[in-house]
């Protein structure tokens, strides 16, 4: 039997937080492993849990969201954990800030039960919530603000295959889209992505397209 997706529950408004508790806890394959009302407390407690998703508000005492995020799934963060903001404020900016900070999702509130279920379990497998042309909306927005790293496509640790599924990755294709433009099966494509995940050392496409960008392969 596989063991149940662990979810550690961030959300100073305890009526909220006790829906969501609730709703993920009758589920056969999701467990709650934990719950607070601050950032500070989802970071202290997700180090002692370890749990596989945390499901984050945004605006929150003591630590915001945002920089919870940054310091559970941020870049350098030896151990980090997957996280899944979720919010009442539909701004492009907290999006953004989200997943820069390293969030793997985001998903409003309001969405249905089904929806926050889904989304746990996506980024629990270690893929992005937001779909391929969300993504590239979002990243292509804020391209100006990801300030590219020195060094060229040469330094890639890439074959030109992989290169040219990273490039149609960030430019909004989905596995199946790709695999149509390059004649290629769904599952060589999943193939593909998964090598180029680790040799890239990424988490998820989310990633995956900043990585991108930051190298100069799409503007």
């Amino acid at each position: 039997m596989t063991a149940p997706i662990r979810v550690l529950v961030c959300d100073d408004q305890m009526l909220i937080r006790t829906g969501l508790v609730t709703i993920i806890d009758a589920q056969p394959d999701l467990e709650v492993a934990g719950e607070c009302g601050d950032g500070q407390a989802a970071v202290d407690l997700a180090g002692r849990l370890r749990p596989d998703v945390v499901v984050m508000d945004v605006r929150m005492p003591v630590l915001d969201g945002i920089e919870a995020t940054r310091l559970l799934a941020g870049a350098g963060v030896p151990h980090p954990v997957k996280v899944l903001v979720v919010t009442t404020f539909n701004l492009d900016e907290y999006v953004y800030e989200a997943l820069r900070a390293g969030a793997s999702g985001f998903l409003l509130k309001d969405a249905p039960p089904a929806q926050l279920l889904h989304g746990i379990r996506t980024v629990a497998a270690g893929a992005a919530l937001l779909d391929p042309e969300v993504t590239r909306q979002l990243v292509g927005r804020y391209a100006a603000r990801i300030r590219p790293l020195e060094g060229t496509s040469h330094d890639i640790p890439l074959t030109p295959r992989e290169l040219e599924v990273l490039r149609l990755i960030s430019a909004g294709l989905s596995n199946s889209e790709i695999a149509a433009t390059l004649l290629i099966s769904q599952e060589t494509v999943k193939t593909f992505v998964s090598r180029i995940l680790a040799k890239l050392q990424l988490r998820d496409r989310v990633q995956a397209v900043v990585y991108a960008y930051r190298r100069g392969l799409v503007t």
